[in-house]
């Protein structure tokens, strides 16, 4: 198995972690895309900086055929990712871990299939989008660190980069939805696609608007994320540490 990791901010870190690394850019007919190779207790990992190398590249902006391709072209067997996400919920409170399990997309203008035209058609099976299997690794994990997590949740995909409305966040309530972010979509289905199973731990930075009793800047929801930067590490580095049994 090779196991790839993806990661926003909190999870910097990370790349750095690993042994016998190496930077690479994979170049693919989507674009190009920057990864970390090396390996983890002998075993090969690849990290991936969702949003470029400085942190540069906004949510709606990602090359996310690029960076799903790449880590296909590489070898990449499975993908655990991480997410910052708002709270659609009063009891889902910042600072906690959600391993969610169903997906509501309400992005407009991704690229989210390698569906063209004269190409292979994908009508992909979304039943359950997220693999059982990697899910289970990540609350093992998060177990034996002692975090508490919520065993499932449905992440509701927006654009960005805007925050949502007040009003926008109760239609969100009404369909169902556990917590709001932007860059989990396409992501997700794009791995389905190239055949990866994919899992994602989200960390809950902030409640979502209409709920905090204020309004939501990007420095509230980074200085959650930095509050719990360095469990997040543990959680992801211990469910890679298992992946070795998959």
């Amino acid at each position: 198995m090779t196991l790839a990791i993806i990661g926003g901010t909190g999870l910097e870190n990370l790349a750095g972690s690993l042994e016998h690394r190496e930077q690479k850019t994979v170049t693919t007919p989507f674009g190009d895309a920057w990864l970390t190779k090396g390996e983890l207790d002998g075993s090969p990992l690849i990290f991936l900086a969702r949003h470029g190398l400085t942190h540069a590249t906004a949510p709606h902006n990602i090359n996310y055929r690029a960076n799903m391709r790449a880590l296909k072209d590489e070898g990449v067997t499975n993908i655990m990712a991480a997410a910052a996400v708002g709270s659609v919920k009063n009891e889902i409170k910042p600072g906690d871990f959600v391993v969610i399990d169903q997906f509501i997309d309400f992005t407009k203008n991704r690229a989210a299939t390698y569906s063209t035209d004269g190409e292979p058609l994908y009508h992909t099976d979304m039943t359950e989008p997220y693999d059982g299997g990697l899910r289970r690794l990540l609350m093992t994990a998060a177990d034996a660190k002692g975090v508490s997590l919520r065993r499932g949740g449905t992440y509701v995909c927006t654009e960005g980069p805007r925050f949502e409305t007040a009003a926008e966040i109760r239609m969100f309530q009404t369909l169902g939805g556990d917590v709001v972010g932007m860059t989990g979509v396409p992501e997700v289905v794009l791995a389905a696609e190239l055949q990866m199973p994919y899992a994602a731990l989200c960390i809950v930075t902030n409640y979502a608007a209409g709920l905090a009793g204020h309004g939501l800047t990007y420095e509230e929801c980074a200085d959650e994320m930095e509050r719990r930067q360095a469990t997040l590490m543990d959680v992801f580095m211990s469910a890679a540490k298992a992946g070795k049994l998959l």
